[in-house]
């Protein structure tokens, strides 16, 4: 749906991306456009981290937008994804989360795949003493599965449905591909745990909240108390050309009482920790920050707090919820003591972390506030109307610089 449609429907966009009209995060005509125009155009998508599937034919099952798709390491070693859809009748054959195989089959009428996606095998191809089958110019060679362009940077899978999607360091830009290779720096990694949980809320709110800079100090009780992202830190909030992409940066506080936390309501000086490894930063990168929070448009989040190392998947199911996936991991070469560091810091993250709890629930109030006011407009003026980066956390930047994108690749 382009922009004119959208003003004859009744449907009208303030210029400034400073100014979100909250029909954005509801309409089910404009979810339907996101998922052709963003998740299957030319983005990339997250979708595994190589570590998940380390010899020949293991995978994943994923989603890119709202189509299922099989992460393969296949038959030569190389990673295939391809889509998780029968090319006979349309079936999602491949029903497990992770697995390993030598082929692929659909249980309906049990056509098979190699790993590579070819089409090895259709029973009664030729039919049954000379009756029926398939026509005479029906050649397996082209009905084998959807295999999607596919990029491996450093240890990351991404996969993207479109031929004109740039390389992913150009899609990333050069500051943000910076900022990438900090942590993904080429060492292997492997898994240390998975959480998942669904928000009843539009995927858009998520992206929001991750490059959102302003509301962790105030919302997050041990954000402020402990100085782990609070706005007296030294901090930066960045963003890519496009603004599709950014980061949120800082360098951890202490516990203490001053002109800053002893005006945040959240801050409480009177709350101790039985085991201050929770928040304890033992230094690993090449720059001094503690926190480097990646948006990656449209759907992935890859983040390092303190030790602690998540990729968050976003997973859109309709207009008014989405699955959200983390991935913990560590290096290869870690010793058992980071392991099990990096294991006890992750408990501040995921459905029941102590912190990301807070920010599932608020973003559902969001999405509560949105539904049934699609006359009214969401306000993301903090730090003002630019869209630039920063040397501090109390902005908007980065989600109006996602907005300005957002209505440019939507036609608004």
């Amino acid at each position: 749906m382009n922009g004119l449609k959208q003003e004859q429907a009744g449907r009208c966009w303030p210029e400034e991306a400073s100014r979100v009209p909250l029909w954005v995060y509801s309409d089910p005509s404009v979810y339907a456009d996101e998922m052709e125009r963003i998740f299957y155009g030319d983005h990339w998508s997250y979708v595994a981290l190589e570590a998940e599937i380390p010899e020949v034919g293991d995978y994943k099952t994923t989603f890119i937008g709202e189509r299922s798709v099989i992460v393969v390491r296949t038959g030569d070693d190389e990673i295939a994804v391809h889509e998780n859809r029968c090319a006979h009748r349309g079936a999602r054959f491949c029903r497990e989360k992770f697995g390993k195989a030598k082929e692929f089959a659909c249980p309906y009428h049990q056509w098979v795949y190699s790993l590579e996606g070819e089409l090895q095998a259709v029973p009664f191809q030729r039919g049954v003493r000379r009756k029926g089958g398939m026509p005479e110019s029906f050649d397996l060679k082209d009905n084998g599965l959807n295999r999607l362009r596919v990029q491996c940077e450093n240890g990351i899978i991404w996969a993207t449905f479109s031929q004109e999607t740039p390389d992913f360091k150009e899609y990333l830009g050069e500051r943000m591909y910076a900022h990438y290779q900090r942590v993904y720096d080429g060492r292997p990694l492997k898994v240390l745990g998975y959480n998942r949980q669904h928000i009843p809320a539009n995927w858009k709110m998520m992206m929001e909240n991750i490059k959102d800079s302003y509301h962790p100090g105030l919302l997050h009780v041990f954000f402020s108390t402990f100085g782990l992202f609070r706005a007296d830190q030294e901090s930066a909030t960045e963003l890519d050309d496009t603004g599709r992409h950014g980061i949120l940066i800082s360098r951890k506080g202490e516990q203490e009482l001053n002109d800053v936390s002893g005006s945040i309501r959240s801050f409480d000086g009177d709350l101790e920790l039985s085991d201050t490894r929770l928040i304890e930063y033992e230094h690993e990168w090449s720059t001094p920050q503690t926190v480097g929070m990646i948006t990656v448009f449209p759907s992935a989040i890859l983040q390092q707090q303190v030790n602690s190392l998540s990729t968050r998947q976003i997973i859109p199911k309709g207009a008014g919820g989405f699955d959200f996936v983390w991935t913990h991991f560590g290096y290869a070469d870690d010793d058992e003591e980071m392991t099990q560091r990096r294991l006890l810091q992750a408990n501040l993250f995921g459905p029941a972390g102590i912190v990301s709890a807070e920010d599932g629930e608020v973003i559902e109030y969001c999405q509560e506030g949105a539904t049934g006011n699609a006359s009214q407009n969401a306000m993301i003026e903090m730090g003002g109307h630019e869209i630039e980066c920063t040397d501090y956390m109390i902005t908007e930047t980065a989600i109006r610089g996602m907005y300005a994108y957002y209505k440019k690749i939507m036609g608004f």
